[in-house]
């Protein structure tokens, strides 16, 4: 047993240790070695919101595809790190299969739930949109659910991303319809 003088100083020595440092952020392009993390992150989204439309989980297959595909088009693919965790990603991919689109993305962010309202979202969309200029992106557009995706919102405004409609019910998630919002950022001139 502790006496209450002990315990004082003890508590008084805690108080003054400096707390650890956070780890910095990181953000790099995509390693094969990530794509299990990023599918964890994709599939936890799946189960649990409606802010995808996707309705079963993605196994890994489907993110080495991806890689490569993004790879392929020298499209940017990057994650977001805290010291050795992977807690976010972002990529962009063709709009659209046709020679008129050329240089049209969209966009996907994601953060993992414990990574989210701490601003590291717009961290990642700069990287993000700071890459897509370097390649000579010309337009980006993000499809955001109409429900569930307030913050997703707010992030692509806050970027200069101008709405361009809605589409109501063009989806089911959860046995319910769903609609998704069309933004649109213009990153150059034609």
């Amino acid at each position: 047993m502790v006496d209450s003088e002990t315990r004082w100083r003890l508590v008084r020595a805690l108080k003054q240790k400096p707390p650890k440092p956070e780890p910095e952020v990181e953000i790099r392009s995509v390693r094969f070695e990530d794509l299990p993390q990023i599918r964890d992150i994709y599939n936890y989204f799946i189960r649990n919101t409606v802010i995808t439309f996707d309705d079963k989980p993605l196994d890994l297959h489907y993110w080495q595809d991806k890689q490569a595909m993004l790879e392929k088009f020298d499209l940017p693919f990057i994650v977001m790190m805290k010291g050795p965790e992977l807690i976010g990603f972002a990529y962009v991919a063709p709009w659209r299969a046709k020679a008129g689109y050329l240089k049209v993305v969209e966009n996907q962010i994601y953060l993992l739930p414990a990574a989210t309202g701490k601003k590291l979202g717009g961290t990642l969309m700069q990287a993000l949109l700071d890459r897509c200029r370097a390649q000579g992106i010309k337009e980006v557009i993000a499809v955001i659910a109409d429900r569930g995706a307030g913050a997703s919102i707010a992030l692509h405004k806050k970027f200069g991303f101008k709405d361009n409609g809605h589409l109501a019910n063009v989806a089911v998630r959860f046995g319910r319809p769903i609609g998704s919002h069309l933004y649109s950022l213009q990153l150059s001139s034609r």
